[in-house]
């Protein structure tokens, strides 16, 4: 992990298939949230995400608002990356660790951003660490041992 990256692992009950199914659907991602931002995928998003793809979400922090996101990371199974338009990527990396067992690691990656001293010097590297981990147990309670 790079100095402006945040991330968090969970071991989560079920194979990496399964939870890259999740991944790809963005009308799936208020499911997985944990800052409670993300509220709902825009009606144009794509059922299934892949390299290049394009999808709008509704979002609220304080005020409502909408982004436009580009997958610029993808591998079957194993990994997916999404850019906002200031160019910071949210990744979700999966490691199968056993039979129907996979580390999920989801990373806030601002080192792409067209300011990362911005960010760095906001409060968000903080609060996304947070919200990582919140979404890493919501995504855990869905997939119960």
């Amino acid at each position: 992990m790079g100095a402006r990256q945040v991330s968090g692992s969970r071991v989560v009950a079920a194979p990496p298939e399964r939870i890259f199914a999740l991944l790809t659907d963005p009308s799936k991602h208020p499911l997985l949230d944990g800052s409670g931002t993300v509220l709902a995928a825009r009606s144009a998003a794509p059922h299934r995400l892949e390299l290049g793809s394009t999808f709008g979400m509704d979002m609220r922090m304080g005020a409502p608002y909408k982004i436009q996101n580009t997958v610029v990371e993808y591998e079957p199974n194993r990994l997916i990356a999404w850019r906002h338009f200031n160019g910071h990527r949210w990744r979700w990396r999966l490691r199968p660790v056993g039979e129907d067992r996979t580390e999920v690691t989801e990373t806030f990656d601002w080192s792409t951003a067209r300011v990362p001293l911005l960010i760095s010097l906001s409060p968000f590297p903080r609060k996304n660490k947070a919200a990582i981990e919140k979404s890493l147990r919501r995504l855990s309670d869905m997939f119960p041992a």
